[in-house]
């Protein structure tokens, strides 16, 4: 399926590389590098049995919200999807918590009770099933931030911005719509991220929406301004992040972003993604963020290995505390249920 020519926004890597120093950017591919391990390590896990319900895995994505979060920090308002499970990471929940919630225990994110789809933390307003669930609920926390700001609230955690990851697919809801129309009209601080992997399901984006580049086509409709990122690269989106950051505070006004990138793994792990060649996979595979982060670093094999073998550890050890953990009472089973 033929490719559209995307024009990212431009950014100097050796300038980046300066600025951040190495030893920063060596945190930042550590960061990757946890994210990758764990949906490896919980992948398998579900394979053999001990995790059920949905799995959606980040792997190939890394980039974009480990730059995000980099950028903005921890305390912003951060919403996402099902595919939750790095930002959860990124934002201070721990592989034992994660990986425990995975395994249905007691001693879980959500204690057991929300499985891979539903992680949150004070700053994660939780990930999302329902397809463009999220994007009304970050609209709000927009408001939020505008409203506080313009009544003089103390709310204890000064919040710039409320930032909103979706996939291509949730483009083609109403809530879509209806949000970003909102969010221009009021002016609410609010980044709504795009993350097109190119597949929604098994549906490719050029079968599903009618414009190309997304965020550039459909920005305009809604006054809005439109960005895109090479969502492979690190660097592309922290100069990305960096910049729309910075006009989102100065402004106050809603940005529409589409990072392109490509998941490796199905939709879900019950998605053998047959409707992709293997040499399709293979080639985007070869622009993993990973050994892009790697080279940019001139960073050795022994190097690297050691980093990865250390992020490793940290999941193996969230693995055998879950399966160490308790299962829920089922006595507690209706507490903390606030609708019938």
């Amino acid at each position: 399926m033929a490719h559209v020519k995307h024009t990212f926004y431009p950014h100097d890597q050796k300038k980046l590389i300066a600025s951040l120093g190495k030893e920063k950017l060596i945190g930042f591919l550590k960061q990757m590098l946890l994210i990758r391990n764990f949906e490896i390590r919980a992948e398998s896990a579900y394979l053999q049995g001990k995790v059920g319900g949905f799995f959606h895995s980040y792997m190939g994505q890394e980039a974009v919200q480990t730059a995000a979060v980099g950028v903005m920090g921890i305390s912003q308002w951060w919403i996402t999807s099902y595919r939750c499970h790095a930002l959860a990471l990124l934002l201070g929940a721990t592989p034992n918590e994660l990986m425990a919630e995975l395994y249905g225990k007691v001693t879980g994110n959500a204690l057991g009770r929300g499985g891979s789809m539903h992680f949150f933390t004070e700053e994660l307003l939780g990930g999302f099933g329902i397809v463009g669930g999220q994007i009304p609920i970050a609209t709000g926390a927009a408001f939020a931030i505008r409203y506080a700001k313009k009544v003089g609230i103390q709310t204890g955690k000064k919040r710039d911005v409320a930032v909103c990851f979706m996939g291509d697919g949730a483009v083609a809801q109403g809530s879509f719509h209806e949000s970003l129309n909102m969010a221009a009209l009021w002016d609410l601080p609010c980044i709504y991220v795009i993350e097109n992997n190119e597949w929604g399901m098994g549906t490719h984006v050029k079968r599903a929406l009618s414009v190309e580049p997304i965020a550039e086509n459909k920005a305009p409709g809604y006054g809005m301004k439109g960005y895109t990122f090479d969502g492979m690269d690190f660097f592309s989106c922290y100069a990305g992040f960096q910049h729309v950051f910075e006009e989102v505070k100065k402004t106050g006004k809603p940005v529409l972003v589409e990072v392109i990138t490509e998941r490796f793994r199905g939709h879900s792990i019950s998605d053998p993604a047959a409707y992709r060649s293997k040499e399709e996979l293979s080639k985007c595979m070869e622009r993993d963020p990973l050994v892009i982060m790697l080279k940019a670093l001139s960073l050795d094999e022994e190097t690297y290995k050691a980093m990865d073998k250390e992020e490793k550890e940290i999941i193996v050890a969230a693995m055998k505390f879950a399966e160490e953990s308790p299962w829920p009472d089922p006595i507690h089973l209706e507490e903390d249920v606030f609708a019938p």
